[in-house]
């Protein structure tokens, strides 16, 4: 009976340290340098330890997240690569594109949002608006007079300002750039009087006077700047403003391989440290859901994000 307990835990052992048995490649489906790059090579270092194989970081940018996605569906679903990409990927394109060579439910496995990030609607210094009901009150007074930046057509930038409008019954100009890196820039040139932004991006800008902040998405204020009213709050909550980082698996990939990642992952966020010095204080909201809650909440925003597309009558470029 002791050996049979003992062949028993043996079998099980190597059940457990089976997933890797070869280096682990994260895709990024974006260049290399932003906050999603940032985040996926600070993971790759923890987990590499952990997983016992090398864990290599892989840039694969272009075609709005679709070449990176189409990539991995078509890669072994051993397991052994991972997309990391965004809401845009699995939310907003397939309402935005009439084919995709791929299908976002059928073939990937969620396995955890990483983090969720609110956007602040931030605008030139001289604008004289300086809250949303200003804001508000000074489009109908002037219709078509301002402009937004966004980073082109079905944008989270777009969808957020189309929505606005679409409440608040008021007429902005919408005037893509090719770019995520180029609409604040644009609204300290004013270029164009208001944009879309993430906190981390937005806060060095804020500090020296060149942007203001005017309201940011989400069901609570940021910590990193209290004083920031929600839309929410404002009576808005339907311009959402958020984005989320993610990681999926090809379909078919072992069940042992998505409880892993999930797992382990997980632990890198909740470290306290990289937790707070990595994350909180780049304006991040520390998420790290179990793969069916992650299934679940995707579902949920793909509606929501299918309606503010259908809204902004947005078309891929």
């Amino acid at each position: 009976m002791r050996f049979l307990f003992s062949v028993l835990l043996c079998v099980c052992c190597f059940a457990v340290h089976a997933w890797p048995t070869k280096p682990v490649r994260i895709v990024v489906a974006y260049p290399p340098g932003g906050g999603i790059d940032v985040m996926a090579r600070q993971i790759a270092e923890k987990v590499t330890p952990v997983w016992g194989q090398p864990v290599v970081v892989e840039n694969k940018p272009g075609a709005n997240t679709i070449l990176a996605t189409d990539s991995v569906a078509k890669s072994p679903a051993d397991g052994h690569t991972i997309l990391m990409t965004t809401d845009a990927t699995f939310s907003i394109n397939p309402h935005l594109y009439s084919k995709l060579p791929f299908d976002t439910q059928r073939d990937f496995i969620p396995v955890t949002m990483l983090v969720l990030l609110q956007q602040l609607l931030v605008a030139h210094p001289a604008l004289p608006a300086n809250t949303l009901p200003e804001l508000i009150s000074l489009a109908k007074a002037k219709p078509g007079s301002i402009n937004y930046a966004s980073y082109g057509s079905g944008s989270q930038p777009h969808l957020s300002g189309e929505m606005l409008k679409y409440k608040a019954g008021i007429d902005l100009v919408h005037v893509p750039y090719k770019g995520i890196s180029l609409a604040v820039p644009a609204v300290m040139a004013g270029e164009v009087q208001l944009t879309f932004a993430g906190i981390a991006t937005s806060m060095p800008q804020l500090k020296a006077g060149r942007i203001k902040p005017i309201a940011i998405g989400g069901p609570k204020r940021s910590p990193l700047l209290p004083e920031v009213p929600t839309f929410a709050e404002l009576g808005y909550p339907e311009v959402e403003t958020h984005a989320w980082f993610g990681f999926f698996l090809p379909a078919g990939s072992p069940k042992e391989a998505v409880s892993r990642i999930h797992l382990d992952v997980k632990r890198v966020l909740d470290d306290p440290e990289f937790r707070q010095k990595q994350l909180i204080e780049k304006g991040y909201d520390v998420v790290g859901s179990a793969p069916e809650e992650f299934a679940a909440y995707i579902r949920k925003d793909s509606e929501s994000r299918g309606r503010a597309v259908k809204i902004s009558g947005a078309k891929a470029e």
